[in-house]
């Protein structure tokens, strides 16, 4: 099995480090803005190392929306080329682990409600939507 890489940003580092140390119990909302995250485990495209990354809480049904917005940046987060690379994933949602696959949604009418989806649990997603030229990417994770 690879090694766990943690992060390179200290605040990711930290959230990730004391939602899985608490067994899911601590350390479930995004810095202070009270919303919810999930821990997203996933390999590494080029060295094959686990990677973890908590994003936005956006349910669907039984599968979780992963929105690859990092704010507004005019390129994608790394992860995105993780999971297009190896779909496998888990995702931590509190105290619950699964074992996930992802794929990428890119076509209507699929994607229009999955962002709206998206934008109703983090608002900010529309705005950082209006800050680059990238469609923001989307993949769903569901249940292995």
């Amino acid at each position: 099995m690879a090694d766990y890489v943690p992060s390179p940003i200290q605040w990711v580092r930290d959230q990730v480090e004391l939602y899985e140390s608490s067994g899911g119990t601590e350390g479930t909302e995004l810095l202070d803005t009270g919303l919810p995250v999930v821990i997203v485990t996933h390999r590494g495209n080029r060295t094959g190392s686990i990677r973890k990354t908590p994003l936005m809480r956006v349910k669907d049904g039984d599968g979780y929306v992963l929105v690859a917005s990092q704010g507004g940046a005019p390129k994608n987060p790394v992860w995105v080329y993780n999971l297009r690379e190896d779909p496998n994933v888990e995702v931590r949602d509190r105290t619950d682990v699964m074992a996930m696959r992802v794929r990428e949604v890119e076509e209507a009418p699929e994607r229009e409600r999955l962002w709206a989806l998206c934008v109703e649990a983090f608002p900010p997603y529309e705005e950082y939507q209006g800050k680059t030229s990238r469609t923001i990417p989307l993949f769903l994770a569901e249940p292995v």
